[in-house]
């Protein structure tokens, strides 16, 4: 199939990972005006230099600039979308009618997409958008296949992506006030504390003891609020057919490793790998239980009950640095030593195999048995040519 995989890129660095691992195109923020405020996000100098690299390899780079604005924005907006289309992004994504009033009066040949926190459920609301020069809409998680498909043959010229794997909010489009209520920080202007995924207490008003009690859901936990990840890997067929171009994955502020393992796993099934081998790599990384949301109607199994999240199959090593004379050079991110067996995540031909550490060597010439120095660089022999930007993991 031929439709875009669109990763996100919370800096530099997690962009050229998720490129690398076989992103069509990425997603990123500035400094302002994203929803992802805690990332580390780009600044303008950044933003031209990424749209440079990204269009030599073919590939597009969309900004984000979906904040719902507030009458202090104007003009400081206006002038970041003249930046974004001096710069030559592919476009800005953008949730709020006025931005894209700014947008379309002050920077006109800056294409726009409509962010998902527009909340697009229905053709009419995409005809209205299309009307107002939106080229592309971010649908509503909320959406079935079903309906998706009822939208594209009503609206055939208009781009339609939609999310396919990552972090859910429990609002309705991620349009939240909880973390604004009980923190002070406003998830609408990108500064969520991610609240629903706390542990939450109750006592009763009126009589008892007052003392506080561990909510419980059948036993199984407290996370009433804590919403599953989706995963929509063995679907995305049924997703291209019904009219969707642009498959999302969500998790701007995820590891540069955990969006290699993910882009992988869904460029190598989008490209004819088994199933298996993509829902496999899926369970390798971090991530609360899986879901298929609303793509099938409505479903009440969103919720993570069990748990805040899982440590996933494998533990994350070490970052690649370079390989010489059978030696990789690394950059341990966890301890790893001497006999542990090994595995390469890679885009290339390496991918999945595995090794014996039988030598790391420090960066002083020395070897050692274990590699305990967080961030520290060793040289480990490794049979096989790995790459600048591969990883190594371990299986548990």
């Amino acid at each position: 199939m031929n439709a875009e995989l669109l990763a996100p890129a919370g800096n530099y660095q997690k962009m050229l990972s998720a490129l690398r691992f076989g992103a069509d195109a990425v997603y990123v923020g500035g400094k302002n005006f994203s929803l992802r405020t805690f990332a580390d996000n780009f600044t303008d100098e950044e933003l031209e230099k990424a749209v440079q690299l990204v269009h030599g390899m073919g590939k597009k780079l969309y900004v984000t600039a979906n904040v719902f604005t507030r009458n202090a924005d104007g003009e400081r907006l206006k002038e970041y979308f003249q930046t974004l289309e001096r710069i030559g992004a592919d476009a800005a994504i953008i949730s709020d009618a006025g931005a894209a009033y700014l947008a379309k009066k002050y920077a006109p040949r800056l294409p726009l997409h409509l962010s998902t926190q527009a909340n697009t459920t229905s053709q009419y609301a995409v005809k209205f958008w299309a009307e107002q020069g939106f080229s592309r809409i971010i649908l509503a998680r909320e959406l079935s296949i079903k309906e998706i498909a009822q939208i594209h043959e009503a609206v055939p010229d208009v781009e339609l992506e939609a999310f396919v794997h990552g972090a859910m909010c429990i609002s309705y489009s991620g349009r939240c006030l909880l973390s604004d209520y009980l923190d002070g920080r406003s998830s609408n202007r990108g500064a969520c504390v991610q609240a629903c995924r706390w542990e939450y207490e109750v006592r009763a008003k009126n009589g008892g003891n007052g003392e506080w009690l561990a909510l419980e859901e059948d036993g199984r936990g407290a996370y009433l609020l804590n919403s599953k990840d989706l995963n929509m890997l063995a679907y995305l067929k049924s997703l291209f057919e019904a009219g969707v171009s642009s498959f999302k994955i969500e998790g701007r502020m995820k590891s540069g490793y955990y969006l290699a393992t993910v882009v992988n796993a869904y460029r190598r099934v989008m490209d004819g790998a088994p199933l298996s081998l993509g829902e496999r790599e899926l369970l390798s990384v971090a991530h609360r239980a899986y879901t298929t949301a609303y793509a099938f109607g409505e479903n009440k199994g969103t919720v993570n009950l069990d748990d805040s999240q899982s440590k996933g199959d494998c533990v994350y090593i070490a970052d690649v640095l370079g390989y010489e004379n059978g030696l990789a050079l690394v950059e341990m991110r966890n301890r790893f030593k001497v006999g542990d067996r090994l595995e390469i995540l890679s885009p290339s031909e390496q991918f999945s195999k595995s090794f014996t550490v039988e030598e790391i060597i420090l960066e002083n010439g020395e070897k050692t048995e274990d590699a305990k120095l967080v961030q520290g660089r060793y040289k480990v022999r490794c049979p096989y040519p790995v790459s600048t930007g591969d990883f190594l993991r371990k299986r548990l």
